[in-house]
């Protein structure tokens, strides 16, 4: 990898770097072209109900005369006020929502709007998973630090598609295996790679954030960034420290620490995930333990 001065990398060109799990902060700017995003061919994209037993009034929620001062829920942000997944040991349950247009996120049901989550994620639609309901509300995981951040969004402005997913992705770090679970049933476990005692992978909840194809890059044929952040670095190569899951092109870096947070996946496991018939969606839950 060449490492000359380059003009300042934009959004996608620093993120393929950050995959790989190697801080090289300020040179990566030589590194990458602009990347496309993967097709994201979801599973379950049927439109579901937001199901939820009305057991309390239903909560209205502020009105928001501008979005244009709110802090957009991204990878690439931090959003203090955000809520902290307090069940961080249980894989969600499965129900994803997507914004069709730019909404608030609040810090509760009725309560003050605190961050805006955008449309795409990376060049992937936003799929954000559901972890808990009131009427009239959901409360989501987002993609932006402190890791954990959740926040509530209203469903009482036809704003949200949802559909769900079978899926579940686990990740054991002291075994260092990754489990792809669909309807239950194992579909597969793999040897990987994680982060080092010094830059170990965050554990946590969280999903699958999008789905990236660089050309630029030789390590893996597709990236899948993850909406959660390394807790040693605040930067890889000039990006938010994005944790994520993808390929490598050496098999030495299975089954013991060998990142800087990053999970590496063998190339089976990779083509498991992308199987052009039946892939992992976006939005996707993650288990990591």
């Amino acid at each position: 990898m060449s490492e000359t001065p380059q003009p300042a990398p934009n959004r996608w060109r620093v993120l393929a770097l950050w995959m790989t799990g190697i801080a090289m902060v300020g040179t990566a700017g030589a590194l990458l072209a602009p990347s496309q995003p993967a097709p994201d061919r979801a599973r379950g994209a049927e439109p579901v109900e937001l199901g939820v037993e009305l057991h309390a009034p239903m909560v209205a929620a502020r009105a928001i005369p501008s979005l244009a001062g709110l802090p957009e829920a991204s990878t690439f942000s931090t959003i203090p006020a955000a809520p902290h997944d307090a069940t961080a040991d249980e894989v969600p349950d499965g129900q994803l929502v997507h914004p069709t247009t730019p909404v608030p996120v609040y810090d509760q049901p009725g309560g003050a709007a605190i961050a805006v989550l955008p449309t795409t994620q990376l060049g992937s639609d936003t799929w954000v998973p559901v972890i808990a309901k009131e009427p009239g509300w959901v409360q989501v995981l987002l993609p932006s630090r402190p890791n954990g951040s959740t926040g509530w969004l209203s469903t009482q402005d036809n704003t949200l598609t949802v559909r769900s997913t079978t899926d579940r992705i686990v990740i054991d770090r002291a075994t260092f295996r990754l489990t792809l679970y669909r309807d239950h049933q194992q579909i597969g476990t793999w040897s990987v790679g994680v982060g080092t005692a010094a830059a170990p992978t965050p554990a946590g909840r969280t999903f699958v954030l999008a789905s990236m194809i660089d050309a630029k890059q030789k390590f893996s044929p597709v990236i899948f960034p993850l909406g959660i952040h390394s807790v040693t670095f605040s930067t890889y190569g000039g990006g938010p420290g994005t944790t994520g899951i993808h390929g490598w092109p050496t098999t030495d870096v299975f089954g013991r620490p060998s990142s800087d947070g990053c999970i590496r996946v063998p190339a089976d496991a990779l083509a498991t995930l992308t199987n052009p018939i039946d892939p992992v969606p976006i939005g996707t839950p993650v288990l990591i333990r």
